[in-house]
C-alpha cells in the first residue's frame, strides 16, 4: 500500500520542484519506506486475526503436523514408546492420551552415510509422512521416524506402505 505522502517524498527533486516544493539543496532527500501500521491498514484485517496473506490462503490446505525437535522429546518416545521396525524405516510411537494432532520427529544416524545422504533420506521420510498423514490423520501420539540405509533406495510407494503398516502395528489408526 503506497501512501500519497510516501509517493511524493520519493519523487525526484525536479518533479518536487515543479510541484512547488523547493529543494533545500541540489541533492534529493533519501527515500524511506514507512511500515504501514495495523491501524492504517483498516479494521477489516484486525477482526479476523489473520494477516492479508493468510486470508488468501487455500482454506482446504492441511497444516503440517507439529514437530518434535528437542532431544528430551525424542528420548521420551524412545524410552516409553513402541518400536516398530520395517524394511524402509523404524517407527517409534508413544500415545499421549489427548486428542491433539500427532507430533512427528525424524532422525537418521551417521551409520547411514554422510550429511548429503542423511538429508536425502530424511527428506524422503518427511514427504512420505506428510502425504500419508494428510490422507490418514493420526491424533494423540508422538511419532519418531528413523531412517535406514534402505530408505533412500526403497521405492517411494513401498516406503509409504512401510509407514502405514508400522502405524497399524503400533496401534495407531
Amino acid at each position: 500500500m503506497v501512501l500519497e505522502h510516501d509517493a511524493h517524498a520519493r519523487a525526484p527533486a525536479s518533479v518536487r520542484a515543479e510541484s512547488g516544493e523547493a529543494a533545500s539543496s541540489g541533492v534529493a532527500a533519501p527515500a524511506h519506506t514507512d511500515a504501514v501500521s495495523a491501524g492504517e491498514m483498516g479494521a477489516d484485517h484486525m477482526d479476523s486475526g489473520q494477516s492479508p496473506v493468510d486470508q488468501t490462503a487455500d482454506e482446504t490446505a492441511v497444516t503440517r503436523p507439529e514437530r518434535l525437535k528437542k532431544r528430551a522429546q525424542f528420548l521420551l518416545v524412545a524410552g516409553k514408546g513402541r518400536k516398530v521396525p520395517m524394511n524402509g524405516l523404524v517407527l517409534q510411537a508413544l500415545k499421549r492420551g489427548d486428542a491433539g494432532p500427532a507430533r512427528i520427529g525424524f532422525t537418521v544416524t551417521k551409520k547411514v552415510g554422510n550429511a548429503v545422504v542423511r538429508n536425502r533420506t530424511r527428506r524422503r521420510l518427511k514427504e512420505a509422512a506428510r502425504l500419508w498423514l494428510q490422507a490418514h490423520p493420526v491424533t494423540g501420539a508422538d511419532l519418531v521416524l528413523i531412517g535406514r540405509d534402505s530408505t533412500r533406495r526403497r521405492e517411494f510407494e513401498a516406503l509409504q506402505l512401510d509407514l502405514a503398516r508400522a502405524l497399524e502395528k503400533a496401534g495407531l489408526p
